[in-house]
């Protein structure tokens, strides 16, 4: 069975990534976008991620320029953009498609694993998939769900105290 810990990714910085640096935390995988109107879900992301990173939970990040042209067009200016407007601390790799036949590896198994409104193509920026410790997809969410929303079910995942049953 293919799990997200079976794909590698280039991080923003250039470095390939074996996801498998991931396994036996629950991760969030968001395509993102600088210039979109749910771009401020960046700084719901990072509080999730400094909340929840010490129970073993990770944002990554993958920004995305295919939904009206709403990404900057190098890693830089996604970078600084993503770290002084929104303090980003969680890991942000490089821009990639996430739909059609260029589509990165990953988006291409998330989509097969949990379709959406429109198929498994993702409909905009700031799609969210839940991944298990164990890397298979436990839920996907539209963009406008705001990542507060997804609190409970992210300590679900983690198997916390105060979770609560989705």
């Amino acid at each position: 069975m293919t799990t997200l810990h079976d794909f590698t990714a280039t991080t923003i910085k250039g470095e390939e990534r074996s996801l498998s640096e991931y396994a036996g935390q629950v991760a969030l995988v968001v395509n993102t976008a600088s210039k979109c109107g749910f771009t401020p879900q960046f700084a719901g992301l990072e509080g999730l991620y400094e909340e929840l990173a010490p129970e073993g939970f990770v944002v990554l990040g993958f920004p995305c320029d295919q939904f009206a042209h709403q990404e900057f067009d190098d890693a830089e200016s996604i970078e600084s953009f993503c770290q002084l407007n929104y303090g980003v601390t969680f890991p942000m790799f490089a821009k990639i498609d996430v739909n059609g036949a260029s589509a990165h590896p990953v988006y291409r198994w998330l989509r097969t694993e949990k379709g959406g409104l429109l198929g498994s193509a993702i409909k905009w920026n700031f799609t969210k998939f839940l991944i298990g410790r164990d890397g298979t997809v436990l839920r996907r969410y539209a963009p406008s769900v705001e990542p507060a929303d997804l609190r409970a079910d992210i300590r679900a995942a983690l198997g916390t105290e105060d979770a609560v049953a989705s």
